[in-house]
């Protein structure tokens, strides 16, 4: 196989792992805090907010060191090691109980009816097995010199003893350039933007979908809508992730129309999620909630929410992860480590907050940070054309 195919090849694994995986784990930090609410009247008491809190704040740690750990164990083991503690955290809400539920949950950040229920989950699990287990197809790039036959066994050993001395160095160097952009003013800004992109990943990929299945006034069909709002979310991610992370390569205006439309799209979903949401919904008992808000609750206008919030997100991360490998080429693992590292501490944050804010005070929460995330991924951009004008190649990017 050429280096080409073999590139093209472990590119489609990585995809296909990947989408089993995160299938399997999205899909359960959607319903988590609604199966969670459900068994709490068993003798199961958890809060499904809290596992995400735990999951996001050990991983917001855990990112700095990441690149020194890649460094040194490889990324094929540190993804397939990472894809089992994945599959551990979704094989625990098969039979739940409160240590183990938590204890997964701080390792995944390293890395209906009772019948029902065991089904889904069991289901869930080997699609994410699966997925990690696509990891070891993943082919390593042939060396760029080979071992000659007039090379003697020492020269291999000293060979061996240099390339694990270079890795702890990459690993610690790796480590303080993750500190050393963590200050920079340029990241420091776009911190701002990434708090947000967290904060907005906790709504929709936990909050909201608690809110649609507890609100009584959507009938029988409060709990099936929570999946229906989950496929919405991941139309409007790939309609954006298409639109506007291959499509703009070739943008004339840069990446600032693209953040703004993501927060106006975001506003308007923030509004008319204020309208048709009743503000007990996040924290409602299992029983759900029968308070109405401004409108009577539509479905329509909750899977339009959905859609939008996808979309938005999806405009918001193109462009950030854009931002980062057009400043950062040199830089980009640490650089992607401290964005990693912001943007799940304030998931984190989010999850801990959902279990005590009404949903009003958690829009506003969003809409503070959207704007001024809003405005400082401007100041960075206007830096980056600057940049642009002084011999980059702007779209190339």
């Amino acid at each position: 196989m050429s280096p080409e195919s073999k590139k093209l090849f472990n590119i489609v694994i990585l995809g296909v792992a990947f989408m089993f995986m995160f299938t399997a784990f999205q899909t359960c930090g959607n319903v988590a805090q609604t199966v969670i609410r459900s068994l709490n009247s068993t003798d199961f008491h958890g809060s499904g907010y809290t596992s995400l809190a735990i999951i996001y704040g050990v991983f917001s740690a855990s990112n700095l060191i990441t690149p020194s750990v890649v460094a040194i164990v490889g990324p094929q083991i540190s993804m397939f090691v990472s894809g089992l503690f994945y599959s551990m955290y979704i094989a625990v809400f098969i039979q739940p109980f409160p240590w183990s539920f938590y204890t997964a949950s701080v390792f995944i950040g390293i890395a209906a009816a009772e019948h029902d229920r065991r089904t889904v989950f069991i289901a869930l699990t080997v699609i994410s097995l699966v997925g990690t287990v696509l990891f070891f197809l993943i082919r390593k790039p042939d060396p760029e010199n080979v071992l000659g036959e007039e090379e003697s066994c020492d020269d291999q050993d000293m060979e061996a003893t240099e390339s694990a001395q270079n890795n702890v160095t990459k690993a610690v160097d790796a480590f303080k350039k993750s500190l050393r952009l963590c200050v920079t003013r340029e990241m420091l800004l776009l911190s701002v933007t990434t708090a947000y992109t967290g904060l907005e990943l906790t709504f929709f990929s936990g909050v909201y979908g608690t809110c649609i299945g507890a609100v009584n006034k959507f009938g029988t069909e409060e709990k099936s809508l929570i999946g229906l709002s989950g496929i919405f979310i991941g139309i409007g991610e790939i309609l954006g992730g298409s639109l506007f992370g291959l499509l703009s390569k070739n943008s004339r205006f840069g990446r600032n129309p693209v953040v703004l439309l993501g927060t106006l799209v975001h506003f308007l979903a923030f509004y008319l999620i204020f309208l048709n949401m009743p503000g007990d919904a996040p924290i409602a008992p299992v029983e759900g909630t029968n308070s109405i808000a401004y409108i009577r609750p539509s479905k329509e206008v909750a899977i339009l929410c959905s859609f939008l919030l996808g979309l938005g997100d999806s405009c918001f991360n193109t462009q950030l992860l854009s931002i980062l490998g057009f400043l950062y080429s040199e830089d980009s693992a640490p650089a992607f480590a401290v964005f990693k590292f912001v943007q799940s501490i304030c998931a984190a944050v989010a999850f801990f907050y959902s279990n005590y804010l009404l949903l009003h005070w958690q829009l506003l929460v969003m809409v503070i940070f959207g704007f001024f995330g809003t405005i400082s991924f401007f100041a960075v951009e206007w830096d980056a054309a600057a940049i642009v004008a002084r011999g980059s190649d702007y779209r190339s990017i």
